[in-house]
């Protein structure tokens, strides 16, 4: 789903963060969304970037996120801060939502810098909701205070709700080991920021608490089979060589995917026209469902359950265990 959007403000956060609120260029209601979805921007340069939406869901007139300026990007934040002004018309896809908030006793957030954007809704959610106001805690950790944005909103939480942990006032990062040995059983824990902290947290983790967590990238690896650059796990010849063949569940056209070629871009080159936008197994736009076959999950948006019951992958970054993959695509698509 696509909706056609213009810029309508544009506002500094806190040091390279800035605010953009977008409105239907028709003037139209937007469509709606719960706490945690994310949208993808389609920038004029060509690229596609996804942003978590970080205002209201009740607002109807208006979408609000904010970027991070990241220099060392591939070219959406640096746009995005350079050259995106108010009244900028874009094409936005979604919402999504792989990071929906779920009923618990009791509920943790861990947000690293620009990581707050996703987790920012759950609360004020929560706030607002009698049931759940005393149930959750927020930790938002970050470089210094003039980085992290939204501190001025987080404060009215009260501090019995919402830490600030500044590096540069605290010597340096928080220990989130020692932050997560305090926690009840019981307890939901939603993390979401830079890699090192969703690493820091997945190994701290302790037992009986379930965790949610939602990153900007891949995990990386010194491992190139965990990593997503390695091959299937030897179920056969063809699998052992990394190449494998993609059939269409309706129309039975095949298509073989070589050991380094995306399936994602092996179905476009043989005329199927798949969304997708981010390219790196985080947005979830690519989903596509399985029939038969074991895919080589490669992505950060499916649950080890989901992974488990093999009804989907992502085909922007997963492969496959098995020599075939029968999966649900359009049947007219590719012949």
């Amino acid at each position: 789903m696509s909706t056609k959007v213009q810029v309508q403000q544009t506002t500094w956060l806190a040091s390279g963060v800035v605010q953009l609120v977008l409105r239907h260029i028709d003037g139209a209601a937007l469509p709606a969304w719960e706490p945690g979805a994310h949208i993808g921007l389609r920038l004029p340069n060509g690229l596609v970037r996804q942003y978590s939406l970080c205002g209201d869901p009740a607002d109807e007139d208006g979408w609000t996120v904010a970027v991070l300026h990241t220099p060392d990007s591939r070219g959406g934040s640096e746009w995005i801060h350079q050259r995106l002004t108010a009244g900028t018309v874009l094409e936005v896809d979604g919402p999504r939502n792989n990071f929906p908030l779920v009923a618990s006793s009791r509920y943790l957030f861990i947000a690293g810098g620009i990581g707050i954007t996703p987790l920012l809704p759950m609360v004020r959610a929560l706030a607002e909701d009698p049931a759940r106001r005393d149930r959750w805690q927020l930790l938002y950790c970050g470089r210094s205070r003039e980085r992290m944005a939204f501190l001025s909103e987080l404060a009215g939480f009260g501090d019995e709700h919402v830490s600030v942990h500044a590096d540069d006032e605290h010597g340096g990062p928080c220990d989130l080991a020692a932050r997560l040995a305090t926690v009840e059983p019981g307890t939901t824990v939603y993390c979401c920021g830079p890699e090192p902290l969703i690493s820091a947290v997945e190994q701290a983790i302790p037992d009986g608490v379930e965790l949610h967590v939602e990153r900007f990238r891949l995990a990386t690896t010194d491992n190139p089979v965990e990593a997503g650059a390695g091959v299937g796990s030897g179920l056969g010849t063809e699998a052992e060589s990394g190449a494998f063949d993609v059939v269409c569940a309706g129309s039975g056209a095949r298509v073989r995917v070589e050991p380094d070629v995306p399936v994602l871009d092996a179905l476009q080159q043989a005329g199927f026209d798949m969304p997708f936008s981010c390219r790196e197994g985080v947005c979830g736009s690519c989903e596509t469902p399985v029939v038969t076959g074991e895919p080589d999950h490669r992505d950060a948006v499916l649950s080890e359950a989901e992974r488990d019951s093999n009804h989907s992958m992502m085909v922007c970054v997963s492969r496959s265990h098995s020599p075939e993959l029968v999966l649900d695509l359009d049947e007219t698509a590719g012949r």
